[in-house]
C-alpha cells in the first residue's frame, strides 16, 4: 500500500472539484463530488503508476504526509 496526499480545489463556479496529488507530477482529475473526486484521484493514482512501471519509471513515495496552510496577502 502507498500514501499519496491529495489537494481538493473547490470550483466555486461550476460546482465540483479538482483534485492535484502533489508526490505524482501531471496527477491530476477531477469529480463532481468530494467522494466522486476521491474515487477519481484513487483511480488517477493508479493509472499514474501503473504507467510509471511500464516506461520503468520510479514511482515516488510520500515519506510524510504534505501539510497545507492558507493564509491572508493584502494586495
Amino acid at each position: 500500500m502507498r500514501r499519496y496526499t491529495l489537494i481538493l480545489i473547490p470550483d466555486s463556479e461550476e460546482g465540483g472539484y479538482t483534485v492535484r496529488v502533489p508526490a505524482l507530477p501531471g496527477c491530476v482529475t477531477e469529480g463532481d463530488t468530494l467522494e466522486q473526486a476521491i474515487a477519481m484521484a484513487r483511480d488517477a493514482i493508479t493509472g499514474w503508476i501503473e504507467a510509471a512501471e511500464k516506461h520503468g519509471e520510479p514511482i515516488p513515495e510520500e515519506k510524510l504526509p504534505a501539510e497545507t496552510i492558507t493564509i491572508e496577502v493584502a494586495a
